[in-house]
């Protein structure tokens, strides 16, 4: 709005004829450096969109010349028409704001629906992972050494674990990836924003990849950039060491 001039009582005329016509949610509206500030309610998401009421520009108190024209009204001078095409233009960035709001609030309540049991999924993983590293530690150990077939066991038994672990994360974290691509938008919240928002402040340390990550290809491979994923390459790792230490060592896993 920074391109329209208008005084404080304009702004208090023109706001007197939107009244009827802006959003109910709608609770100040305060000049900021030569633009307008618009405050609302808390949207829940649920609601139905903010939308214009239809054909509210037809008003007389909002109508354009060539309506008053056609209505058979007298026609205004042009200072009316200037101020009911400020008039327009602040409705429409109100609703333009509130449908922001709206939509920011749409991504939190269905992050809500589905993130459920993310967060104890999240700490099997991590957990699962912590044991796959201290079994392959072990394996350095020298005491390893007296007992070399059960320790590899043991460490297959935690690899796993992990993946499985992964996997199932990486099926809620798939649910969340989704919402935040439903809801994408310019003014969109921050990923982790949006979660803190639905009250998972842990979740800034979940590991969350955009949709098409997810899911194994032809070859059993996760996406790099999924729990799966990175459990695959741990795995590959850990197994590619063992296999060189034995063949090194003439250490054998059968």
């Amino acid at each position: 709005m920074s391109s329209y001039k208008f005084t404080g009582e304009q702004l208090t005329e023109i706001l007197d004829r939107l009244r009827p016509h802006l959003p109910a949610k709608l609770t100040t509206v305060t000049p900021a450096y030569g633009s307008l500030r618009y405050t609302f309610t808390p949207f829940t998401g649920l609601e139905p969109k903010p939308t214009e009421p239809n054909r509210c520009w037809e008003h007389p108190n909002l109508a354009y010349k060539h309506l008053d024209e056609k209505a058979g009204r007298p026609i205004a001078a042009e200072a009316e028409y200037e101020l009911r095409e400020i008039a327009r233009h602040i409705l429409d960035d109100v609703y333009s704001q509130a449908r922001v709001e709206w939509k920011n609030a749409r991504h939190v309540a269905q992050l809500k629906q589905v993130v459920k049991d993310a967060s104890n999924l999240w700490k099997a993983h991590q957990q699962a992972l912590r044991a796959v590293e201290a079994a392959f530690a072990y394996l350095r150990d020298p005491q390893a050494a007296t007992e070399w077939q059960p320790a590899v066991s043991r460490l297959v038994d935690t690899q796993d674990t992990y993946l499985a672990a992964a996997i199932a994360f990486d099926q809620r974290a798939r649910e969340i990836a989704e919402v935040h691509e439903q809801n994408m938008h310019e003014e969109m919240l921050g990923y982790d924003e949006a979660l803190i928002a639905a009250g998972f402040p842990e979740a800034k340390d979940w590991l969350i990849s955009s949709v098409d990550e997810y899911g194994a290809d032809y070859r059993g491979e996760y996406g790099r950039y999924t729990a799966a994923g990175q459990a695959q390459r741990l795995i590959k790792e850990q197994e590619a060491h063992v296999a060189k230490v034995g063949s090194l060592t003439n250490q054998t896993t059968s």
